[in-house]
């Protein structure tokens, strides 16, 4: 029986009336009391709960998993929106999964047990990271949070709050000074060092975290750095769940279709995918059972994932943006931006991907154009478009050097290239601004804005491109979609490439 009533503020007290007035809501069957945290979690955004704590959750119902609750961490001024929700909440809150054909299913999911702001409290922060019982610590900072320096790849240690973190007898600000600390103070005490792993869409995420964070600990005392080496583990893993921003139509949806008043829910596609190393020294929950895949060897799949959904993203983003679209939806449903991105996949990037064991890699890339096409989940270019200097180097960069490298094609992934750099000019084609979103907006805006005069003026740009401008092969394919946009338009060069690969 589903009672329509007034909807009902989320949190823990709430959550007897909600199931007395909701029989389609379904709501954590464990004592949130008893759970004791053992992950602590840096970057609680939609994505996090929309996949990591949903897992914790799902094992939390099935008696496994004690000990695995989660501690959220904020450590940006703009995590003091979710340190309120959350706190207002006791850290509850609504997933909504919208099916392609309009079904609803909600859940209250209530896995996170505490969050921390660390600017109101460092020194507690650090002690909870220090405590024994805390075994795990996972990221999702973004792609950008490593502070790595997109040609080198090496960790870029001049940023004032690096360098302020770095500071003898500094309190840290920042999640490697957080992070780095607590790991000094384990060692201290004799007490084994918790996991970090990286949940984020980085090639090598774990590779990754070690690098930075080793290296931030090298800076600060060369044993330390060199412990941390030889002591804390960094599984890679890879993620997948389209996990749009949420809105006030979803909250509105929430309260109408599901009576719940929550200040901040989580909308996302059905899909789900967790793929992990095994690679936990001081334990982990048993991810397996609740749907991940933990395995010896997580290259195949990630490469699988950035390189065909990720870098397909943005392969839609500038196109589908400049044209006139504003979902994804809406971009997939153009037959030719979806021939586009299928052609795309199949000649480029595939041909750069290993083996994936147990994935079908033709029903995968059918899958994602299904997936992309989901009108329920409404994900906008916009959140594509964004933050695309970390981005296109990491998703589709790689395919350009693999491709040139073996002689291959690359006039899809240049003309991706160069939807970026018109997109970076911040006009669309009917002159209307655009707002670029992204770290290095002010540099690249004003880049963009030369090439008119000076087309290559983009890829030059060493800091993002490396050497890619000086091949022949890369710059003549970005130059001749440069051309088309500025001549022709955004869909017009789409349906350029998608006719010449017919030919």
């Amino acid at each position: 029986m589903t009672n329509r009533t007034d909807p009902i503020a989320l949190s823990s007290q709430a959550l007897r009336g909600i199931a007395a007035a909701r029989d389609d809501v379904e709501l954590p069957a464990y004592d949130r009391h008893a759970v004791r945290a053992g992950i602590a979690h840096f970057g609680v955004g939609g994505f996090h709960r929309a996949h990591q704590a949903v897992v914790v959750d799902d094992l939390l119902k099935r008696g496994r998993g004690d000990g695995w609750g989660i501690v959220g961490i904020g450590v940006l001024p703009a995590d003091v929106a979710m340190r309120d929700a959350l706190a207002a909440q006791d850290g509850l809150y609504t997933l909504v999964r919208k099916h392609p054909d309009g079904h609803l299913d909600a859940r209250v999911v209530g896995s996170i047990v505490d969050y921390l702001y660390a600017p109101d409290d460092p020194e507690a922060v650090i002690e909870r990271l220090a405590d024994p019982a805390l075994r795990i610590v996972s990221l999702t900072i973004t792609e950008g949070g490593y502070n790595v320096d997109q040609v080198t790849g090496e960790f870029d240690s001049s940023a004032p709050a690096i360098q302020a973190d770095l500071a003898r007898g500094a309190t840290p600000a920042t999640v490697f000074g957080l992070v780095v600390e607590a790991l000094a103070r384990r060692r201290e005490r004799g007490t084994e060092p918790f996991t970090v792993m990286s949940c984020d869409n980085v090639q090598g995420n774990g590779d990754k975290a070690r690098t930075v964070f080793s290296t931030f600990a090298s800076l600060r005392d060369p044993e330390l750095g060199r412990w941390v080496v030889d002591h804390v583990a960094f599984p890679n893993s890879m993620v997948d769940r389209i996990t749009p921003v949420t809105t006030e139509e979803d909250r509105r949806l929430v309260a109408d279709r599901f009576g719940i008043d929550d200040a901040w829910p989580v909308v996302a596609e059905p899909f789900f995918q967790w793929v992990i190393e095994d690679r936990f020294p001081a334990g982990r929950p048993a991810y397996e059972e609740a749907g991940a895949q933990v395995v010896d060897d997580v290259e195949p799949y990630e490469l699988m994932k950035l390189r065909l959904l990720n870098a397909s993203h943005q392969g839609m983003a500038y196109f589908g943006a400049l044209g006139g679209y504003r979902y994804v939806h809406e971009a997939t449903a153009d037959p030719a931006i979806a021939a586009f991105l299928r052609d795309y996949m199949d000649l480029e990037a595939t041909p750069t991907l290993r083996p994936v064991p147990g994935v079908d890699l033709d029903a995968y890339k059918a899958t994602l154009i299904e997936r992309f096409a989901n009108p329920a989940i409404r994900d906008t270019l916009a959140r594509l478009c964004a933050e695309s200097s970390d981005r296109i180097p990491t998703w589709l960069l790689p395919v350009v050097r693999e491709r040139l490298a073996a002689g291959g094609d690359v006039r899809r992934s240049a003309a991706i290239v160069a939807s970026w750099a018109r997109y970076a000019e911040g006009a669309d084609e009917q002159g209307e601004p655009i707002e670029v979103v992204d770290r290095s907006a002010d540099e690249l805006v004003a880049i963009a804005r030369t090439q008119r005069d000076d087309p290559t003026a983009f890829i030059a740009n060493r800091r993002f491109f490396g050497d890619l401008a000086d091949d022949e092969r890369f710059r003549d394919a970005y130059l001749e979609a440069l051309r088309s946009l500025s001549d022709h338009g955004a869909l017009a060069t789409v349906r350029g490439l998608v006719d010449r690969g017919k030919g």
